[in-house]
């Protein structure tokens, strides 16, 4: 039997340590902007709408599983906010891409607008709170918060009340949202290949 010494002195075996996981927050930011990007174009009248359907792979890939991975690896590397932002916008767009093409053509026209507004409507009040979270983040991703909040809300008005005009201003608002969330997109993965601060993200705590 080896002493209580010789167990002491022994050499210990560790757990090997778990791979390191690359910072999924670009990517998840750039399938939100192109996807919002896309959607927005029609949202503010810039294309005929019968063409809206070009958004429905976007939402499908980039906005829906692109952001879903990377909440998961947001888990991975314990970030409660990222994970829970990617993994909850890449549902959104999964359930709009499901809505448009398989729930909405069998609504009663007369009232499918008031299943519009209130999806919109949760998706307004989720995108509120996770502002308040996003001030402890950076100026970048908190401006990206702001816009689509007030993105939403508009979306949610112009449905309700079915207004065009009202649509059209979320567009552009949604237009906006998107130019923010792919420069913070750019910034992010500029800064993490550069190993450098190359464009700010003005980090807020």
């Amino acid at each position: 039997m080896p002493t209580t010494e010789q167990d002491a002195s022994a050499p210990q075996q560790t757990a090997p340590a778990a791979p390191a996981v690359a910072d999924p927050g670009p990517l998840g930011l750039a399938g939100f902007a192109m996807t919002t990007f896309v959607l927005s174009v029609f949202n503010a009248g810039l294309l005929d709408a019968s063409l809206e359907h070009v958004v429905l792979p976007l939402a499908l890939f980039y906005g829906g599983l692109g952001q879903l991975l990377a909440g998961m690896w947001e888990f991975r590397r314990s970030n409660t906010f990222a994970a829970t932002a990617f993994s909850s916008f890449g549902a959104f767009w999964l359930a709009f891409a499901l809505y448009v093409s398989q729930i909405a053509p069998d609504l009663d026209p007369a009232r499918a607008h008031q299943a519009t507004g209130v999806f919109l409507l949760a998706w307004t009040i989720f995108t509120a709170y996770m502002t308040v979270a996003a001030l402890r983040t950076s100026g970048a991703v908190l401006s990206v918060f702001v816009a689509l909040t007030l993105t939403f809300l508009v979306l949610t008005v112009g449905a309700l009340a079915e207004s065009t005009g009202v649509d059209k201003v979320g567009g552009w608002l949604g237009l906006l949202t998107a130019v923010l969330a792919w420069y913070a997109s750019f910034a992010s993965v500029t800064n993490a290949t550069h190993k450098r601060e190359v464009l700010p993200t003005w980090p807020l705590s």
